[in-house]
């Protein structure tokens, strides 16, 4: 019998789940086959939901629904955290002493935020002044100091990267400035967005139409700030090259980390414990019967949902041809997308991959409907279908119609773009950038 055990029941394990559950669907009624998802708690958050609730558009409560009740008849729910992997063993160590022995596992278990990293982010003023929304309970302390704050100077600051949905910093100063706006004391509060990068955005083109739009709505961009630590008590955020920010409310988006477990499992993981994972194949570096895919990988792509879509389709098929004894394809290609909210009942798609940056056009074809690089209101009203897109299609692990895996130049306008150097990743990356224009423009 062949075991798969996936490590992770969230946005990626689930979708890798089911879509396992229905291509082994004879083999798993046979018993020829067995797919088992580990997870520490059943409490499955749909983590683009918590961009809302500090402003009331969501409740918690739309948020949350059984880890169990998503996954399919025939894969297996063990609820128990993860010590560590042997890989040398095929072998998953459970709390408590249980095992799970595998012949392939796939490692999904995502990121954390590790605001323990920064010197002083915890200390005096956490919860109180300094907060963050990449958490269930603390969207919801936001939520709460956000409706008797008075005003002020609000920071919104990115301590390091990678972190997941890297759009999301931008969509919350965009939602505060509708926010204030809409209580009427707009005039009140300053609002500034510190970052490490150099600008608005990773890829130049997107980085320069975000940044205008940061500068029409009157939102101070701080780039290239490496915050080093933060002073509480003095409401200062401080870089290591010691220069400061002052702010009467911080929301941080914390370093984010891979799962402590990983850190424990030889070989696996790199300093973050981020899975060291082949950019094309999705077959981590430690052994070949080890995959790995969503914000859990250490791939040069976002940390979203979508790609955690894109990387489950590819490999699904990857799982198929090592059962076999096919070679792998090198199939994935780093596509993203994500709406952008922007406030006011607006947004702005972007469509991305490795290679590919953002690009104005018109989205999933030529004829559109959906505007890229530009706000629409047809956008927000994507950005908010999402969710039941999320818990019907996603999670079941149905493809998207019209939007393949692999990155689509139809619709897209390349214009006189530079030509630039990709990221550097370990082991390379796959040489296509999209399906139907292999030529496209390279990225940093």
């Amino acid at each position: 019998m062949n075991r798969i055990v996936i490590l992770g029941a969230g946005t990626a394990g689930t979708i890798m789940a089911n879509r396992l559950s229905k291509r082994y669907r004879a083999e798993l009624r046979a018993g020829d086959m067995s797919i088992a998802v580990v997870d520490q708690d059943d409490r499955h958050v749909y983590q683009p939901g918590l961009l809302f609730i500090p402003f009331r558009t969501y409740d918690p409560s739309d948020t949350i629904k059984p880890r169990q009740r998503q996954l399919g008849e025939h894969v297996t729910y063990v609820q128990a955290a993860i010590d560590r992997v042997e890989p040398d063993e095929d072998r998953v160590y459970l709390a408590e002493g249980r095992t799970l022995d595998y012949d392939v596992l796939i490692v999904a278990t995502g990121t954390r935020i590790a605001p323990e990293e920064t010197e002083g982010l915890t200390a005096e003023g956490w919860q109180d002044t300094m907060f963050e929304f990449y958490t269930l309970d603390g969207a919801i302390a936001l939520r709460d100091a956000l409706d008797d704050w008075d005003g002020g100077r609000m920071v919104v600051n990115i301590v390091d990267v990678p972190i997941k949905c890297p759009i999301a910093p931008l969509e919350f100063v965009f939602l505060a400035d509708e926010y204030f706006t809409r209580k009427q004391m707009r005039d009140r509060v300053t609002i500034t967005l510190v970052t490490p990068l150099d600008g608005a955005f990773t890829r130049p083109i997107a980085a320069k139409s975000l940044g205008d739009l940061l500068a029409e709505k009157n939102i101070e961009l701080v780039p290239e700030f490496a915050t080093g630590e933060v002073d509480g008590p003095n409401r200062k955020l401080i870089s290591w090259d010691d220069r400061t920010i002052d702010f009467d409310l911080l929301v941080t988006i914390p370093a984010h980390m891979g799962a402590e477990y990983i850190g424990r499992s030889p070989g696996l993981g790199d300093d973050m414990q981020f899975v060291l994972t082949d950019p094309g194949t999705l077959q981590a570096k430690r052994k070949p019967n080890i995959f790995a895919l969503g914000d859990a990988t250490n791939l040069p792509t976002s940390k979203a949902g979508s790609v955690a879509h894109f990387e489950a389709e590819v490999l699904e098929d990857n799982v198929r041809r090592f059962f076999t004894g096919e070679p792998l394809e090198a199939a994935f290609d780093g596509h993203a997308n994500c709406f952008i909210e922007t406030g006011f009942d607006k947004a702005v798609l972007i469509d991305f991959n490795y290679d590919v940056e953002p690009l104005p056009g018109r989205f999933p074809s030529t004829l559109g409907p959906m505007p890229l690089l530009k706000e629409s209101r047809l956008n927000h009203w994507g950005k908010l279908a999402f969710k039941w897109v999320y818990w019907h299609l996603l999670l079941p692990g149905r493809d998207l119609p019209g939007i393949p895996a692999r990155m689509s130049m139809r619709g897209k306008r390349r214009g006189d773009l530079p030509r630039l150097q990709r990221h550097h990743v370990q082991g390379g990356a796959p040489e296509a950038a999209a399906s139907d224009e292999p030529e496209a423009t390279h990225v940093a």
